[in-house]
């Protein structure tokens, strides 16, 4: 019984995808992201579940005293964050007027993220076991922001509102009732618990190093970057690097994408001097 109606859940769950249809959140930029997906949920509402999920972890981390209590990384983590907004509306136009905020937290854990509309989290933990120059750091965080960007956390969502959709109509037949989604959980447990797709995960890459690249940030600093994971992963890799695909594999889409973006950082530097002049003029995210 339960086999059937996971199979008839699966069905319904193609059914409502095939009915609702696919847009795309982005531009293409230069890295050529063009994939439809499905967005049933609006942005507003996973803004505001991101919002209040994020609101939860930056008071547990103050109760614990884990709230931004370095102000050098901070203030590193920052400064290459706000670089980086800058470049975002090559993706989307909104995106450099999105309300961002940044904090960092202390944990031992390797992680950084970025939900929904801005918010982004480092650890203590991936700056001092990685100990990133900022090239290595860029490309953490436009890794992160790509997830943002290209709103893998609402494409998430959606796919979970159809499955519980699908379910509901299962459930309603066998006469099993099931609980209502809940946006803010639901969003914290796919920021810190559950795996992109291996798809999600190779575009938040490319929209990553063409961030880096416009910012002036050179864009094979994130093949480096994931050699030392693969380093410091061993045999049990960290939950950051144990939930995206083969390092092997991520590397060798890194190069070409890299290469590819060459032009654009060579420009970048080339201007660097009104880059950071730009910057200086504006206040640093939150």
């Amino acid at each position: 019984m339960k086999l059937k109606m996971r199979v008839l859940g699966s069905c319904l769950v193609a059914i409502a995808i095939s009915l609702a249809g696919c847009g795309t959140a982005t531009a293409p930029g230069a890295v050529g992201i063009e994939r439809p997906q499905l967005l049933l949920v609006s942005s507003e509402q996973v803004n505001q579940s991101a919002e209040e999920a994020y609101r939860q972890v930056l008071a547990q981390a103050l109760k614990q005293g884990a709230l931004d209590r370095n102000p050098a990384q901070v203030r590193q983590v920052k400064a290459i964050v706000g670089r980086l907004i800058l470049q975002t509306a090559a993706f989307r136009k909104d995106a450099p007027g999105w309300d961002w905020e940044t904090h960092v937290l202390s944990s031992s854990e390797v992680n950084a993220w970025c939900m929904p509309g801005g918010k982004i989290a480092v650890y203590t933990g991936l700056i001092k076991r990685l100990q990133p120059a900022d090239e290595e750091l860029a490309a953490v965080l436009g890794h992160e922001m790509g997830h943002a960007l290209r709103e893998h956390g609402r494409e998430r969502m959606s796919i979970a509102l159809a499955e519980q959709l699908a379910l509901d109509t299962v459930g309603a037949v066998a006469k099993v009732p099931r609980p209502a989604l809940d946006l803010a959980p639901t969003l914290l447990d796919l920021t810190l618990n559950l795996p992109y797709s291996r798809t999600q995960e190779a575009e938040a890459d490319r929209v990553g190093v063409e961030l880096a690249a416009r910012a002036g940030y050179d864009p094979r600093a994130a093949i480096a970057l994931w050699e030392k994971m693969q380093k410091l992963g061993g045999s049990q890799p960290p939950k950051f690097l144990s939930t995206h695909p083969s390092p092997e594999d991520r590397i060798k889409d890194l190069r070409i994408y890299a290469e590819k973006l060459m032009p654009s950082y060579l420009a970048a530097k080339k201007t660097s001097g009104q880059i950071l002049l730009e910057e200086g003029d504006r206040p640093l995210p939150r």
